[in-house]
Order: structure tokens, then C-alpha cells, then sequence
């Protein structure tokens, strides 16, 4: 019974081990709020396909508690965002703005959609090209033993 007990206290200071810190939260609402708009702006670095404001990563919430240490100092929501870009490029911007640097990023998605169908309109005038042509003799003869049975 002992032994029962022990491995139940064991399992049970194990499981605080594994808990994770609590996130700050302002005290202030309307900082909060604003922490958690530019959190929307911002990509999760880890992530890199959620925003901050949706990220559990520990870097990203490392970064929310930046961006919220600085609009305490009382830094403008544009001084932050120019701070993050300036630090990690425009890369952590969620919906990074269309510059010569990026145009890629924006029209690459078009680029490939015409391109896939360019690709399908060739292959369909190929398949059509093809099924169009008339039979040679071996073709003729071979059909004629087909259907025949």
C-alpha cells in the first residue's frame, strides 16, 4: 500500500513539472486589446503560417510579450510593427506589403494557377490531336479482329 502511494505522489509532482508558465496579461484592457491587434499583424516565426495572436510557440509568445512591453513604454502601434520588421524583415509581417522584393510572394500563386492551365489546355489539345486521327492498316485490321471476336 505504501508502494501505491508513493508511485501516486510521484505522478502527481511529476505532472507540475510539465506545466507550462501562465501567460502575462495586461491589467490594462485597452492594452491588451492593442497588443492583441498587432499580435493578428505579426507571423509566428516558428509557425509561420499562424499569426501571434494564434501561436502557442514560446517564441511567439516571447514576441506578444515584446510588443507588449513596448507599447508600455509607449511606443506608437507603428513603432512597434517598424521595430519587428527592421529586426526580422518583412518576413514577420502576416501580409507583407508588395514591394519589388516581394512581388513573388503575391503573384507566384497566379503564376502557377496559369501555368497549370496552360499545362491542361496542352495535354487536352494533345489527347484531342490524337483521338482524331485516322487509323492505319495494322490499326484497321486489329480493330476488325477485335470486333469480331
Amino acid at each position: 500500500m505504501r508502494k501505491l502511494i508513493a508511485l501516486l505522489l510521484l505522478t502527481f509532482s511529476l505532472s507540475f513539472s510539465f506545466a507550462a508558465e501562465a501567460q502575462r496579461v495586461a491589467a490594462d484592457p485597452v492594452l491588451e486589446a492593442k497588443v492583441q491587434s498587432l499580435a493578428e499583424l505579426l507571423r509566428c516565426l516558428v509557425c509561420q503560417n499562424q499569426n501571434l495572436a494564434d501561436s502557442h510557440a514560446d517564441l511567439a509568445i516571447d514576441l506578444k510579450n515584446q510588443v507588449r512591453d513596448m507599447l508600455r513604454q509607449g511606443r506608437t502601434e507603428k513603432e512597434v510593427i517598424d521595430y519587428m520588421v527592421e529586426r526580422y524583415g518583412d518576413f514577420v509581417l502576416y501580409r507583407p506589403p508588395l514591394k519589388t522584393t516581394t512581388w513573388l510572394l503575391w503573384g507566384g500563386p497566379f503564376l502557377l494557377l496559369l501555368g497549370g492551365l496552360f499545362g491542361l489546355y496542352v495535354v487536352l489539345k494533345r489527347r484531342r490531336g490524337n483521338a482524331e486521327a485516322p487509323l492505319d492498316e495494322i490499326d484497321r485490321q486489329t480493330a476488325a479482329r477485335l470486333l469480331q471476336g
